[in-house]
C-alpha cells in the first residue's frame, strides 16, 4: 500500500512539474501580499482580485488591478494602474505610467507616456497621442496623429497650428486633430 501511495505521489509530482515551471494560469488575491502567487510572478491566464498587482498576459477582474512591468490583456475594475499596457482597460480610473496601446474606457483615463489607440471617457489625458480621444475633456501634451472629440479638446504642441492659434489658444471645441 505504501508503494502505491509513493508511486501515485511521484506520478502527480512529475505531471505537475512542467506546470510549476511555466507562468501560472490563475491568480486570486485580496492584496498584493495576500495572494496565491507573489507580486512579481507573471500570470498568463485569469486574475480575480480585490487588489492585485502582477505582470500579466491575462483577463483580470478586480476592484483594484495593478500591473507592473509590461502587461497585456483585458482588465475590468474600479481602478486600474500599470507600468505599460497593451489591450483593453475598462474602469472608473485607468492610469498608465509608460506607454499604452489599445482601448482605455472609463471616467478618467490618464497615460503619462504615448497612447496608440483610443481613449473614451469623461477626462482623457495622453502624454503623446496617436489615435482617438472621445470624452468631455481631452488633453494630449503632444500628438503625432490623432483626433479629439469632446467639449474641450487641447493639444498645446499641435504642429498644424503655426503662428495663428498660439496667439489665441491651442484648443478647440467639439473637434481637434493633428495629422
Amino acid at each position: 500500500m505504501k508503494r502505491i501511495l509513493l508511486f501515485t505521489c511521484l506520478v502527480i509530482f512529475m505531471a505537475a512539474s512542467p506546470a510549476l515551471a511555466s507562468p501560472p494560469f490563475f491568480q486570486a488575491s485580496l492584496t498584493p501580499d495576500i495572494a496565491v502567487w507573489a507580486r512579481g510572478t507573471r500570470i498568463e491566464g485569469v486574475s480575480l482580485s480585490i487588489w492585485g498587482e502582477n505582470p500579466q498576459t491575462s483577463f483580470a477582474l478586480g476592484v483594484i488591478n495593478g500591473f507592473n512591468d509590461m502587461s497585456k490583456g483585458f482588465v475590468f475594475g474600479a481602478f486600474n494602474y500599470s507600468d505599460s499596457y497593451t489591450g483593453v482597460q475598462w474602469g472608473a480610473v485607468n492610469y498608465t505610467e509608460g506607454s499604452f496601446f489599445g482601448w482605455q474606457g472609463g471616467f478618467v483615463n490618464y497615460t503619462v507616456g504615448p497612447v496608440q489607440g483610443i481613449q473614451t471617457g469623461g477626462v482623457n489625458y495622453a502624454g503623446r497621442l496617436k489615435g482617438v480621444q472621445i470624452g468631455l475633456v481631452n488633453y494630449a501634451a503632444s500628438a503625432e496623429s490623432g483626433i479629439q472629440i469632446g467639449i474641450v479638446n487641447i493639444i498645446p504642441r499641435n504642429a498644424w497650428f503655426t503662428r495663428f492659434p498660439d496667439e489665441i489658444a491651442p484648443a478647440m471645441v467639439l473637434l481637434n486633430w493633428r495629422f
